[in-house]
């Protein structure tokens, strides 16, 4: 089966084609590199199975010879999966036109290569980040949005745009809202890393982790592997999706205080900035129609892996 993912090379993107490869799945990735350098896809096991079309989606009849590659590139695909995305919500904040173009006109020129090419279904990454800094904790899907970023706004009206298109054009979209991804190979520099990534690259250099506030935010952090798996799943759904939203939290929060005691290194503590104070997904739909189950524990994780990157 033919499948495409954009941000495919990417830290969750490059993950999920390497499922989608190992499972016998032809796969086409869609990136403009501006994440990575493609390093992560740079596999021998990848070479027969991916191909790779390299370009911004936001701005697709401006690069030579772009629009043809994705006609081609989309032909016969049965799941998109569209991860491309410019990410964060502090960097939104301060390029909130150039993360529009991104996430809004990109994310509606792929559905619309989509639907010219009758794929079965459109997997849209969301984001907890629609909900803003919301008082229902554990937060639901039905929980009216309250973004606080231009980031989270874009992604809410990304799922807008999926459901709008379900409506007046039959197509099949889900939206997957993710919490807080960790794992392996995540970025450690760059406006695409998190808090984890931030924290190891501080400990490499020598220097105290930094944190924002009093480190008593809690963020429900989710394992990238139970991420990749709900895509998966989402894409194997027999049934038909209309645009409906999925939680992908693993349901357990934790305080950036406790992320920062398991490097045991001493901390900074800089002004508050504008963010969520808690996130905690209700992942029970996810688990009951996706037959989701997340199976990290971030505490556990950093216990095993720092010792084999610090």
């Amino acid at each position: 089966m033919k499948h495409l993912v954009t941000g495919g090379a990417g830290f969750i993107g490059s993950a999920l084609v390497k499922k989608l490869a190992a499972q016998g799945h032809e796969v086409v990735v869609v990136d403009d590199h501006s994440s990575s350098g493609g390093e992560l896809l740079n596999e021998n096991s990848l070479k027969s199975s991916v191909k790779t079309v390299c370009g911004n989606i936001s701005h697709i009849k401006t690069q030579t010879g772009l629009h043809e590659k994705l006609l081609d590139a989309f032909e016969g695909v049965d799941t998109v999966f569209h991860l491309a995305a410019k990410a964060r919500v502090q960097p939104s904040i301060k390029e909130p036109v150039h993360f529009n173009a991104t996430n809004v006109e990109g994310t509606l020129n792929m559905l619309e290569y989509s639907r010219k090419a009758k794929v079965r279904r459109f997997v849209f990454t969301s984001s907890s980040s629609i909900y803003g800094n919301t008082e229902i904790i554990p937060t639901l899907e039905d929980t009216p949005p309250n973004p606080l970023s231009p980031y989270g706004l874009q992604k809410l009206i990304g799922e807008q745009y999926c459901q709008l298109y379900s409506r007046i054009h039959n197509m099949d979209t889900v939206c997957l809202r993710y919490f807080n991804v960790y794992g392996e190979n995540a970025p450690t520099s760059g406006a695409y890393c998190l808090v984890i990534g931030k924290f190891i690259q501080q400990a490499r250099e020598g220097k105290n982790l930094t944190i924002y506030g009093k480190g008593d935010q809690k963020r429900d952090f989710t394992y990238l592997g139970d991420v990749v798996n709900a895509n998966i799943l989402a894409s194997n759904y027999t049934g038909k999706f209309s645009g409906e939203a999925f939680n992908i939290g693993n349901g357990e929060n934790r305080t950036v205080q406790q992320i920062a005691d398991a490097f045991k290194i001493p901390c900074e503590y800089l002004s508050e900035r504008l963010e969520p104070k808690e996130t905690l997904a209700c992942n029970e739909k996810a688990k009951k129609v996706l037959g989701w189950k997340p199976t990290g524990d971030v505490l556990k994780w950093l216990e095993c892996y720092l010792p084999t990157v610090l």
